[in-house]
């Protein structure tokens, strides 16, 4: 009797997780993963700008003729 109810509970079980999944799943998004995505964008931008200020720093600093210092004795 003990096997009995412990396997009808057992397919009991597995049959509830069964029912669980089987669902309509939409394929739409929402506005909130819109505004994640967004949010996300605006970092890398906001990191970009800084970013090329510095690289046409360094590009001016290669490519610009060097300075040369002279130092007077008395």
């Amino acid at each position: 009797m003990k096997t009995l109810r412990m396997i009808v509970t057992m397919m009991a079980g597995s049959a509830s997780a069964a029912f669980a999944a089987s669902g309509v799943q939409s394929q739409e998004t929402g506005i909130l993963v819109y505004f994640f995505i967004g949010f996300f964008a605006l970092i890398i931008v906001s990191q970009l700008v800084p970013a090329l200020i510095l690289f046409i720093g360094m590009v001016k600093g290669v490519f610009s003729p060097s300075e040369k210092i002279t130092v007077k004795k008395d």
